[in-house]
């Protein structure tokens, strides 16, 4: 009996989960983020395939998406919904005789025994859909980096399999930020030193890279480049890392007093789901988007872990510190990360 990973992913989760809802919707162009309302600001969470096909993508400013795809239909997050919807997939996950490793609201990992995967796979499609009317997307590997990059292949609603034998094959001519966990930052860096690609990554002195990125980093680099991961799937309850809040300000904050202000009513709130959490807190992270669309983040470790808001609100005042450009701010974030 063969040991294998197989990395279930719903397909456009929370766009699904909307059209469901409404019925009508279906093969329209449907957009989720802020409260619905693309004339004001705000980011795009999930948008339909039929969305995506005018390069509509999750992250981009909602008045963007509404001038690139201007027929969509725009939805406000319902946070309640899709985690309502999750827990039932997650629950029909269970009934495989599998471990299951849930890692977002739409992902889980589960290992299995079995001689025919793409038959479990198949299963596991068809009784989730038969649950909640979801299609899912399952990835299949001998390991969770090679389930994980196999399900990008096989979208949406089909089963693809990446294995050691065929790894370079389908992956040696892309860049290196096809990986996962190797973004544009880093792929940027490796270009500087001559590697463009997965197969040339592999091929790296794993001794040279760490001297240049670091012992840890580099090695891992070049494992990853590989196909090689020897992290388990883990059973264990999925436990969230943090609690955060941001707000997106339809006017730009000008004045830094206000900034303030604002960031410390948003990490009062913080520090509410944090006490309802019960956790304690280790470093508190703010995230600070300039206008127009420029990102920055700072972080202050806590001298010892905590749950009080008093302690929360100053960390977070701490890491505003830190921030030198004293420019228009759009939106303001607060993450309380807690100890492991």
């Amino acid at each position: 009996m063969s040991r294998w990973v197989l990395h279930v992913d719903l397909d456009q989760f929370v766009a699904a989960v909307e059209v469901l809802r409404r019925p009508e919707l279906r093969g329209r162009p449907v957009v989720v983020g802020g409260d619905g309302d693309p004339s004001k600001r705000g980011v795009v969470s999930t948008a339909s395939y039929e969305a995506r096909a005018f390069g509509v993508h999750s992250g981009l400013p909602l008045r963007t998406a509404a001038r690139r795809c201007p027929d969509a239909v725009f939805l406000p997050v319902d946070r309640e919904s899709y985690e309502a919807a999750s827990s039932e997939v997650m629950a029909t996950l269970r009934q495989f005789d599998a471990v299951v490793e849930v890692i977002g609201w739409d992902e889980a990992f589960l290992g299995v025994d079995t001689p025919d995967p793409e038959a479990v796979a198949r299963r596991i499609q068809a009784r989730v859909r038969g649950a909640t009317e979801l299609d899912c997307t399952v990835g299949i590997g001998h390991n969770k980096l090679q389930a994980k990059l196999a399900t990008g292949f096989g979208k949406p609603a089909g089963v693809f399999r990446l294995t050691g034998r065929t790894w370079f094959e389908i992956l040696g001519d892309l860049p290196t930020d096809a990986l996962w966990g190797i973004g544009p930052k880093t792929a940027r860096r490796l270009t500087g030193m001559g590697i463009g690609t997965v197969r040339e990554l592999a091929a790296a002195d794993p001794h040279e890279l760490a001297t240049r990125l670091g012992p840890a980093t580099g090695p891992w680099l070049v494992r990853l480049a590989r196909g090689q991961d020897d992290s388990p799937v883990v059973g264990t309850p999925y436990v969230a890392r943090s609690r955060s809040r941001e707000t997106t300000f339809q006017l730009d904050l000008e004045d830094w007093d206000e900034v303030r202000r604002e960031l410390v009513l948003l990490a009062r709130r913080v520090a509410q789901d944090v006490a309802a959490d019960g956790r304690p807190v280790g470093r508190v992270v703010v995230k600070v988007r300039y206008a127009p669309f420029i990102t920055r983040t700072h972080g202050h470790a806590l001298a010892a872990p905590a749950t009080e808001a008093f302690v929360i609100e100053q960390a977070a005042v701490a890491a505003l510190g830190r921030f030198t450009e004293r420019r228009p701010v759009r939106l303001l974030g607060v993450r309380a990360e807690f100890v492991r």
